[in-house]
């Protein structure tokens, strides 16, 4: 018995050392950082494609870096990548999941991928409806395979 409890214990710790940081970003201040993006900003982009040896082509926001709150209120930057999940949570407490630099704001509504691999899988959100939003480097290993083009 003990030695199942002491790897349900290391299998624990490891998920706290190997988890991701979730930072929140007020809906005020995502509007500010966001006014900018539309789909005329949008830059073409190509990632690694993890699962394969090829590349992800995809249009992303023009977006370096995001402010961002860590859990106890302060404000820190996140450098913007392909890596960087968003879950938007709606006021009746449904959540979605898209990718940061595939976001732009237009008429107050908000649109991402869903996807990397199904480039149609896209989500409108009116920004009204949003309850809180929190980003984090999901820790996948969409790399930017041009530097320049960010």
């Amino acid at each position: 018995m003990k030695k199942l409890t002491s790897k349900f214990i290391g299998i624990g710790a490891l998920f706290l050392i190997i988890s991701c940081k979730t930072y929140t970003i007020p809906t005020e201040s995502f509007r500010e950082q966001m006014k900018n993006t539309n789909s005329s900003t949008m830059k073409d982009v190509k990632v690694n494609n993890p699962l394969t040896f090829g590349n992800i082509s995809y249009s992303a926001n023009n977006i370096n870096r995001i402010v961002v709150e860590d859990k106890d209120g302060n404000k820190t930057y996140l450098n913007n990548s392909g890596s960087i999940e968003m879950r938007v949570t709606h006021k009746n407490g449904k959540k979605f999941h898209m990718y940061f630099d595939t976001v732009i704001l237009e008429n107050d509504t908000l649109k991402g991928g869903r996807s990397r691999f199904i480039q149609l899988l896209k989500r409108q959100i009116p920004m009204d409806s949003i309850a809180k939003i929190e980003v984090q480097d999901g820790g996948k290993k969409f790399n930017y395979q041009n530097q320049a083009e960010r």
